[in-house]
């Protein structure tokens, strides 16, 4: 792995990433076992949901989405008709990505009385993911930000400049994130050095994986076991030939039940013409995808898409996948997805027609 370089923003000091894990682990569990005690007690249901929400995103347990789901029904026998219950179902339904459903439970929230900054935060969240009212979004996501200077809404707003292309003020808002973080948890300060990563890796006109490795490589450092930061890593050293590099950065997460850390690694394996463990690590990408497409479709029919356009080779699967994102969440990265598919497989209908939605949006 090479040196991480000076990018211009200092990391604060913070817990060991290791032992944040194992931190957030624990945390989960005792949070789970009160649930369980009494479902409807104080904010124990949003505890666990937010335990699981980190796991998901930090550790790539993709089983927190089924445990949710676990929660969300016993919250209804328990708790059926609060706002307080309609609110957590909104949050679950939105981790799904079940965006439509999502917004139905928060008007059953706010006529319940949820706290309106709490249905306002959440509303504002699933427009942006849904590329709808951007102009307003954009709007309250600068007030926000000016209002409280916390790195949660600089992530926020920042996301968004990237979605709208804004490529160089979204850099610049991602490192006011970090310079505003005052906390020592490990988490939002890795989450921030992915995003990075992922802006001058991916979502720039003229990408820079130097300097989106070097993000990962921080983000790395910060959580070692950050699973999408080493999957991202991965794809930039196999594509310059550190196949060792990469196959070091995902060996350690194969357990973790992401069928992309097996795809990526399968990918190494190959390269490295290691052909009968890369098809058995293709085999499990493969069936791991099915199961979490059959369970959470909306979910992962990006991820779907992507692994069955590429190694998965099934491009007329993966149009079909690209297309229920885009039709789920319409936004431009969704869009672009299910046009460069359509045209790789030569599809002029599909590709002419998602141009169009694109500009109508």
């Amino acid at each position: 792995m090479t040196p991480i370089a000076e990018l211009d923003c200092a990391i604060p000091p913070m817990t060991d990433g290791e032992i944040a894990v194992i931190n957030l682990e624990s945390a989960r569990r005792r949070s789970w076992s009160k649930f369980f005690e009494n479902p409807t007690r104080d904010n124990v249901a949003g505890t666990v949901v937010e335990h699981e929400q980190l796991t998901l995103q930090f550790v790539g347990d993709v089983l927190a989405l089924d445990r949710v789901d676990l929660l969300a029904a016993q919250l209804v026998q328990a708790d059926a008709a609060s706002a307080r219950a309609m609110l957590i179902q909104a949050q679950v339904a939105s981790m799904g990505h079940r965006f439509s459903e999502a917004r139905q439970y928060l008007v059953q929230a706010e006529i319940g009385g949820a706290p309106t900054a709490d249905v306002d935060r959440l509303r504002l969240s699933i427009d942006q993911a849904c590329g709808s009212n951007l102009d307003n979004v954009l709007d309250a996501r600068r007030r926000i930000a000016s209002e409280n200077h916390a790195l949660e809404d600089f992530v926020a707003l920042g996301s968004l400049l990237a979605d709208l292309q804004d490529f160089t003020v979204a850099d610049r808002t991602y490192k006011e994130a970090l310079r505003a973080y005052q906390d020592v948890s490990p988490f939002p300060v890795a989450g921030v050095c992915f995003q990075l990563g992922v802006l001058w890796g991916e979502l720039a006109r003229e990408p820079d994986l130097c300097v989106a490795a070097q993000w990962y490589q921080r983000a790395i450092a910060v959580l070692p076991m950050y699973t999408k930061a080493r999957v991202h890593l991965a794809e930039i050293y196999s594509s310059d030939g550190s196949l060792d590099d990469a196959e070091a950065l995902l060996r350690p997460i194969v357990t973790v039940g992401d069928p992309e850390v097996d795809w990526r690694l399968a990918d190494v394996l190959a390269a490295q013409g290691k052909f009968e463990e890369s098809e058995a690590r293709m085999s499990m990408a493969r069936s791991g995808f099915d199961s979490l497409l059959e369970r959470h479709l909306l979910a992962f029919a990006d991820h779907g898409a992507e692994f069955y356009a590429g190694s998965g080779n099934d491009c007329r699967r993966a149009l079909q996948l690209a297309r229920i994102n885009a039709d789920n969440r319409p936004t431009r990265r969704a869009l672009e997805q299910a046009r460069n598919i359509a045209v790789s497989i030569d599809d002029a209908g599909a590709a002419l027609e998602l141009p169009s939605v694109a500009a109508r949006r």
